[in-house]
């Protein structure tokens, strides 16, 4: 499985003419409580986002790093609708070390896949940065500190940082930032991106992947490739749908595919998607002996602007012209953002590796020869649109999300 590397921009825009010191790594329930309201955004952002047609694929935990930069120098109402929208209910000195050690988490040497989360502010020249919000972005969010000529070559400075996301992403992602996205009023950009490439625990073998049906509606189907295994999974029987948790190589993070029952159920299934209710299935999933699982490649990219979207989430004087106050970066309230910019991509496929051929589960009858009858083998046949998420399964976090109606789009 190769994943992709999704990154997110904000553009804060000066018209023309706090923060906390360093503190401790926060503990383990400041942590949970950051991943339970990113988690609770990422389900608001997905409510919104699935309103479009066709496949979707972003990643919440990009969106919420780069608005938490950003936050670090809100105030007033700009800050309050922010940790609204976000559902950051810490105070900021246990929130931002908190996010940290997060990051901090992704960004450890893992065993057998990468994860990499990296950022970046990007200021004006000759513009003053208040040293407090650029001591709590590096401390707290590693971001790096890069001076470029917004309105001496504002060109010059796209290329250079799209050059930049190109290299974090393994250039899967290029030409993040548009011409004319940047102009001589571009006074600060923030950058975040993660990139996530991870084998499965268990190969699906190449030669067994064939075509076959999948239905994009009662009426409509295409032929896709379908690839096969078969094993012990952790499974889910909810009331209209069903879900299955495919483990990358380390366990530590997973894949976890939302079938509904009906081939035309996902939009009841997405209706359903509340924070409360994933919390709920994703802690109902559970081992069984042995899936027989069926499911297709596919591919997604997307770019998103995403003013509109987190306008109508609440987020909405960060926008505005003259309302904005973003004075714990600059110490006045010139700046607002003028652009939200999200690209993302991903590439599920067969890759895997042998080493973890060990996940089926097989049972062993007692020394009599008796023992409970065997469990009958599960289908799980993925022939029709689907929801699925990645997730770091040490913190819990949704790294990505999105859904597939029609995998050969």
């Amino acid at each position: 499985m190769k994943l992709l590397l999704p990154s997110l921009i904000a553009c804060f825009v000066l018209l023309p003419c706090v923060a906390s010191a360093q503190t401790p790594a926060s503990n383990a329930a400041d942590k949970t409580a950051v991943v339970e309201g990113n988690n609770a955004f990422a389900v608001d952002l997905y409510s919104r986002l699935r309103n479009q047609d066709g496949n979707l694929f972003f990643s919440p935990a990009s969106v919420s790093t780069a608005l938490a930069m950003a936050y670090a120098g809100a105030r007033g109402d700009t800050a309050d609708e922010m940790a609204q929208t976000l559902h950051f209910t810490l105070a900021a000195e246990r929130l931002h070390p908190a996010m940290g050690a997060l990051l901090a988490d992704l960004n450890a040497p893992h065993d057998g896949y990468q994860l990499r989360v990296a950022n970046a502010l990007w200021a004006q020249q000759d513009d003053r940065i208040l040293p407090e919000f650029l001591q709590l972005n590096r401390t707290d969010y590693g971001a790096a500190f890069i001076r470029v000529d917004f309105k001496g070559d504002g060109e010059a400075a796209r290329l250079t940082i799209n050059r930049w996301v190109e290299r974090k992403t393994e250039d899967k992602v290029k030409n993040l930032l548009q011409p004319g996205v940047l102009n001589s009023y571009t006074r600060l950009v923030l950058t975040d991106t993660v990139y996530f490439k991870s084998y499965w625990q268990t190969q699906f073998k190449k030669r067994e992947t064939e075509d076959g049906d999948f239905i994009l509606s009662p009426i409509r189907r295409v032929t896709a490739p379908m690839m096969h295994q078969s094993g012990g999974f952790n499974y889910l029987k909810g009331d209209a749908f069903r879900a299955l948790e495919i483990p990358f190589q380390s366990g530590e993070t997973s894949l976890i595919v939302f079938l509904p029952d009906k081939n035309d159920g996902l939009n009841d299934l997405e209706r359903s998607l509340t924070a409360s209710n994933l919390r709920q299935w994703l802690g109902q999933l559970r081992p069984v002996p042995k899936v027989i699982l069926t499911m297709p490649r596919f591919k997604v990219a997307q770019d998103f602007e995403l003013r509109e979207t987190l306008g109508k989430l609440g987020i909405q004087k960060a926008f505005e012209l003259g309302v904005a106050d973003f004075s714990g970066i600059t110490g006045n309230r010139k700046l607002f953002v003028s652009a939200m910019i999200h690209k993302a991509f991903i590439d599920v496929n067969e890759e895997g590796t042998e080493a973890a051929a060990t996940t089926e589960a097989f049972g062993v009858a007692g020394m009599e020869g008796l023992g409970a009858p065997e469990e009958p083998p599960i289908p799980f046949t993925v022939d029709h649109p689907f929801l699925f998420l990645i997730r770091d399964n040490r913190s819990g976090g949704i790294l990505f999300m999105g859904r597939v109606t029609d995998p050969t789009k």
